[in-house]
């Protein structure tokens, strides 16, 4: 399912490496566990130690398994937790410090796309109600310009006519229209950064490509910033320009598309690209080598490496000791492992 990430982005990602949208420095996001009657029991430590920055105009996809950590950090991002510590930087405002009309007018900027449409679709609303909602909320207080608006978003995700959609409810569309609406939710603020939760997870193979492929019309059309959640790294060369590998809440390997998906060099890459579904049908019933265990407690993690209890090139009194720097194997490719010291 991969393609080839054309000259003409990469180019453009250089372009604008200094122009900086959103920040993460030094990211810590730390649950606090109470057991009744006891009190304090540890934390779990869902986002540790992370940091990356996201360009004006870039998309990037955040990929790991399901619990190492992605969602807490989308969250966090979306400024509905608070960090433990670290920054999180937009257009040169701590979100964290935000409060108010300060804060309001961050979400008016920062759109959410989520991975279940019909669970984040009120069914009780039509979907020119839900549009309406964060218009009126956002201080749209002209009737005209909201059904402008609307009327522009959904033929921009390429739902019309309009008005056969308007008085719909949720329960009386596809699936993959009612991530349409999710989207065009989403893009209603005219927002310049778009968070994207996994966001064709619970679609048909056959509308998954057709959505990606929206979604990246879209964010070229406005410029949007995109960090793209995923644990399939079958579907991020349609989207993205940089991945940045997750596992037990640290990032592990940075690098643009192409470079991983065909140069991967940490471990636990290697075992996502492993685990990755195979379009070929001829490869069907083969079985890839994939790494023995299960991800580690984030209440507990282990010393060093954190994936060294899994991995099967671990340098013993090392990996399992003392936990790896970031190391820049290459330009724009950094990989938090010893194997690299």
């Amino acid at each position: 399912m991969s393609v080839e990430i054309t000259t003409t982005n990469e180019v453009k990602t250089e372009k604008k490496e200094r122009d900086v949208l959103i920040s993460i420095k030094n990211l810590h996001v730390w649950f606090e566990l109470r057991r009744w009657g006891f009190g304090h029991a540890g934390y779990v430590r869902a986002v540790d130690n992370v940091t990356f920055d996201v360009n004006r105009g870039e998309a990037i996809a955040v990929v790991g398994e399901s619990g190492c950590g992605k969602s807490s950090l989308m969250k966090t991002i979306l400024a509905l937790h608070r960090p433990t510590k670290g920054e999180i930087v937009f257009e040169g405002k701590d979100v964290s410090k935000l409060t108010g009309a300060d804060l309001r007018w961050y979400r008016t900027q920062v759109g959410y796309v989520q991975q279940d449409p019909y669970g984040a679709l009120p069914p009780f609303m039509t979907v020119g109600r839900i549009l309406e909602e964060p218009l009126i909320v956002g201080g749209v207080k002209d009737k005209a310009e909201r059904e402008a608006r609307i009327f522009k978003v959904m033929e921009e995700v390429k739902m019309s006519p309009v008005s056969d959609f308007l008085q719909k409810f949720p329960h009386m569309l596809s699936g993959g229209q009612q991530q349409r609406v999710v989207i065009a939710r989403a893009m209603i603020m005219e927002p310049k950064f778009l968070v994207a939760d996994e966001p064709v997870s619970m679609l048909d193979a056959s509308v998954r490509v057709e959505i990606l492929k929206l979604m990246r019309g879209l964010q070229e059309r406005h410029n949007l910033s995109v960090i793209y959640i995923t644990h399939d790294l079958s579907t991020v060369s349609y989207f993205s320009e940089r991945i940045f590998v997750m596992y037990a809440g640290k990032l592990v390997e940075k690098s643009g598309v192409q470079d991983i998906l065909r140069n991967a060099s940490h471990p636990y890459t290697h075992a996502l690209l492993a685990g990755t579904s195979d379009p070929d049908a001829n490869n069907a019933l083969t079985f890839k080598e994939v790494p023995p265990g299960e991800p580690p407690s984030l209440v507990k993690p282990p010393p060093g490496c954190r994936f060294h209890p899994r991995c099967t090139r671990i340098i013993q009194g090392l990996c399992d000791v003392e936990e790896p720097p970031e190391y820049e194997i290459e330009p724009r490719h950094q990989v938090s492992c010893w194997l690299y010291k």
